[in-house]
């Protein structure tokens, strides 16, 4: 943090000690020492917030993530489950809208299918 070195530190020293003297140096260096470890601790603390506050922006962000992705999921399982409510078509060239016309507009009876079935089978057996 700061660039003291060595000699920077005897001379802080000597100066302590001609202003405060040799009985009070003691004490003067103690209160320092628990100043600078409260400052530190509040340093630490405050450090360990921002962490925090960090860590919780990025679970909240990767919680929406998760959500977009499992409403995406949800969408596309909608679409494909639309996708087999529609008829099958066994002709490739017929596109399934053509299908749903025909059946709409041309319902045959399902007595009028086995009535021609015995009416072919029937000249057969003769």
């Amino acid at each position: 943090m700061f660039d003291i070195g060595f000699w920077e530190l005897c001379l802080i020293a000597i100066m302590a000690l001609l202003v405060f003297g040799p009985e009070k140096l003691p004490g003067a260096a103690r209160s320092a020492g628990l100043w600078i470890g409260r400052i530190r601790s509040m340093i630490s603390n405050v450090k360990q917030e921002i962490d925090r506050e960090l860590h919780l922006q990025e679970i909240q962000e990767s919680i929406n993530q998760s959500d977009q992705q499992v409403h995406q999921f949800l969408e596309d399982t909608k679409g494909h489950l639309n996708d087999l409510n529609k008829p099958i078509s066994f002709d490739p060239t017929e596109t399934s809208e053509n299908k749903i016309e025909e059946k709409t507009t041309d319902s045959p009876s399902p007595n009028s299918s086995s009535a021609s079935t015995t009416d072919t089978s029937s000249p057969k057996n003769n």
